[in-house]
């Protein structure tokens, strides 16, 4: 099978188990996961022998794999779409596969082995796994199982399609169909358990807010059509007389060229996928979903695509750029990941829910790769996300392990007690051994650990990449989120499994099964040696051990290969200090906290920790800005004075002119003309009748001798016609 019919096939095996499962598995839920899984395995053996041979080719990145056929007539010429892998999408394919693979994995073991409380409040239905008893003192088992299992695996397999036919389109608009797949499935997972309250508003929060952004991307996928008169990536962005003509062509809007005002409406569409601030606000609730959908969305697929789709376009980000000046696109692009990254890791210090510590800790990282791309750094950003997936899936994915864990222990003791909640953990380092090696790894890579963790190389690298450029605004802001960055995940680490237990739940916690577990390990392994293969060339002691591959491999996408920034102590001592000095606090605040115990960080900050808790209050500030304003609208405005007001009144208005006409036509048209034509018919009709009548006697011999004196008639008419003709 040739490499480029590989690359069609890739995206199908999810799809095909999708429809498989909705129409005919649904029923049978050992079926339906086995589906599920081995198609997820098909798309990853798939991706690996596509990545190989994508290894193989001399200079892929003037000569990617590619294949397309026509499909909608243009006037004279086609609109083509096809298939694309170069080094950008061969290293994001990797990435996307694993992920993928352990996500469904682990979801098997997450769905079979009981369910969190804090989960499962759907309908008003108890969680999983508890007992219950009834008026007559009979015990039931509540099932251990997901009743809606071969649903979610069906999503979680449209999800994965999305995903892959983003990466191997050769073409913007094929992504976009696969960026609103995403987008649908996002939808559908977050409000998987629908019966709950919140999980509803999560799920159309997280729709509405991205849709936002897809507005905006859609009109920047419109203007660059009209522009050039192609989507496809090798025609816009590989050719510098296209790039060159759009960086020169003037808009009127704020100074910006057709290629920076395109830039930006793509870019705007990231925002919202990517959850960068302002359009930061659904990501968090996304937690309301299955603990493996935050694992798909945070890591694997959703918020990844924004930015993998913002590093595609990079190109367009940098026309016109001179000189290593900024263009003023990227400036924007800056600008919105430092301060989010920033942003989003103040937040983070403040949660005590296990899961939302993470989703806010996804959008600092997410930060990270848009500064990182708006200053340049195109290898650097494109390294921290795929380090940033696999740590990122471990941790979601290790959380939902804790989770579980302490879903036993409460199950156990029948105490109320929130699971998710680390102020209710503490101790579990020996119960969940497996959980807390694997997880403490995860941690160190986000936080940047030295040396041995893929997070400190591609963190560090953006770090250089800021203070080379000479963006030293950039640079602090980055480095200051890398500080709250290894504080907060110290504090998490310490608070779930360090000290002693803190409630009987955690007492009784016990590990997960090997469909759970195994996942992590795998996750571990890349979460370490993912790092390697883009270590600097003149890094102290550990440079030239290993050629830096990626940088030469990725960076080979653009027309022009980025060198690498010299190597400079003061960025790496920077990225040192950060990373120790925050693990180190973290460790010394919360490594023995008693339950009870106030936070400490609460009681350091005070009224400022009640903002970080509350988020800045951007949800209120949002419900005030936007919600009620459209309630408003929606229900005063448009159903009050518009829907009842102008609408029903015109109908109501034309409803009583009909009725006047009616009456009108009735008296004056029906009645008299038309009833009475009608009364007069019939009148004749029975005079007539009353004439005639005499002559229906019954007597056969009457109707033979009216007949001849008929016939006899009508010959003397006949032979007077004659005779007068003649």
């Amino acid at each position: 099978m040739t490499t480029e019919t590989l690359i069609w096939l890739i995206p199908l095996p999810p799809l095909l188990a999708f429809f498989l499962i909705v129409l005919v598995t649904n029923r049978h839920k050992a079926l339906s996961h086995t589906l599920a899984v081995g198609a997820a395995l098909l798309s990853w053996a798939g991706s690996m022998v596509v990545f190989w041979r994508a290894l193989q080719v001399e200079r892929l990145g003037e000569n990617p794999l590619t294949d397309t056929f026509r499909w909608l007539p243009t006037g004279d010429t086609w609109f083509s779409i096809g298939v694309q892998i170069d080094p950008l999408s061969a290293a994001t394919l990797f990435f996307v596969a694993w992920t993928v693979l352990m996500i469904f994995i682990y979801s098997v073991g997450y769905h079979n082995f009981g369910q969190p409380a804090g989960d499962h409040d759907r309908q008003g239905l108890p969680p999983h796994g508890a007992t219950l008893t009834d008026e007559h003192g009979h015990s039931h088992k509540v099932p251990s199982v997901e009743p809606m299992y071969s649903r979610f695996f069906a999503f979680i397999g449209l999800f994965a399609f999305g995903m892959y036919l983003l990466v191997v389109s050769d073409n913007l608009l094929t992504l976009f169909v696969g960026w609103e797949i995403m987008g649908l499935c996002s939808y559908l997972l977050i409000g998987f358990w629908y019966g709950r309250p919140s999980a509803r508003a999560a799920m159309i929060k997280a729709f509405i807010t991205t849709r936002v952004g897809d507005v905006f991307m859609l009109l920047g996928i419109a203007y660059l059509y009209t522009a050039t008169g192609t989507l496809n990536y090798r025609d816009i962005l590989s050719n510098p007389q296209v790039l060159h003509g759009l960086a020169e062509t003037p808009t009127g809007f704020l100074g910006l060229s057709a290629a920076g005002l395109i830039g930006l409406l793509l870019f705007i569409g990231a925002v919202g996928k990517s959850a960068q601030w302002p359009l930061h606000v659904w990501l968090p609730d996304a937690m309301e979903g299955p603990t493996p959908v935050s694992a798909m969305i945070h890591a694997a697929t959703m918020v990844s695509a924004g930015v993998y789709m913002s590093i595609r376009v990079y190109p367009l980000l940098s026309a016109g750029m001179e000189h290593g000046q900024l263009t003023p696109t990227m400036t924007v692009v800056a600008f919105i990941g430092a301060f989010t990254a920033l942003f989003a890791a103040t937040i983070a210090v403040a949660q005590n829910d296990i899961k939302r510590v993470l989703a806010y800790s996804t959008i600092s990282q997410l930060g990270y790769m848009m500064a990182a791309l708006g200053i340049g750094a195109y290898v650097a950003a494109a390294f921290h996300l795929i380090t940033h997936a696999f740590f990122k899936a471990l941790l979601f994915l290790g959380s939902g392990s804790v989770i579980h864990g302490m879903e036993h222990g409460v199950l156990h003791t029948g105490a109320e007690t929130d699971p998710q909640n680390m102020f209710n953990m503490g101790g579990l380092r020996k119960k969940m051994p497996v959980t807390f090696w694997t997880f403490l790894i995860g941690g160190f890579a986000l936080s940047g650990f030295p040396l041995i963790t893929a997070g400190f190389w591609s963190k560090d690298e953006i770090l250089a990449d800021a203070f080379g450029h000479g963006q030293l605004a950039v640079f602090l802001t980055l480095a200051l989120a890398a500080l709250l960055t290894a504080f907060y995940t110290m504090r998490q680490i310490s608070l779930t499994f360090l000290g002693s237990p803190r409630t009987e739940a955690a007492h009784h916690a016990q590990e997960t099964p090997w469909t759970m577990t195994l996942p992590l390990v795998v996750l571990a392994v890349f979460a370490v040696a993912a790092g390697w293969v883009g270590i600097p060339e003149h890094f102290p002691m550990l440079g030239g051990l290993l050629p830096n591959w990626f940088h030469d491999f990725v960076g080979s996408t653009l027309i022009e290969h980025p060198e690498a920034v010299e190597f400079n102590m003061i960025p790496l001592l920077t990225s040192l200090g950060v990373a120790l000095l925050g693990l180190l606090s973290g460790w010394l605040v919360y490594r023995n906290l008693p339950a009870g115990a106030q936070d400490p960080v609460e009681r350091a900050l005070g009224p400022l920790h009640t903002l970080l808790k509350n988020k800045y209050y951007f949800d209120e500030l949002y419900d005030v800005l936007f919600v009620r304003p459209a309630r408003w609208i929606s229900e005063t405005f448009t159903y009050q004075w518009m829907d009842r007001g102008l609408i029903d009144g015109f109908l109501h208005l034309v409803a009583q002119v009909a009725f006047v006409l009616g009456g009108a036509f009735r008296n004056y048209i029906d009645k008299p003309i038309v009833n009475g034509f009608g009364d007069l018919v019939g009148a004749t009709t029975k005079r007539l009748g009353r004439v005639l009548k005499p002559l229906q006697t019954g007597r056969v011999q009457q109707y033979m001798l009216t007949a001849l004196v008929s016939i006899a008639a009508v010959s003397v008419l006949f032979y007077y016609f004659l005779m007068y003709r003649h």
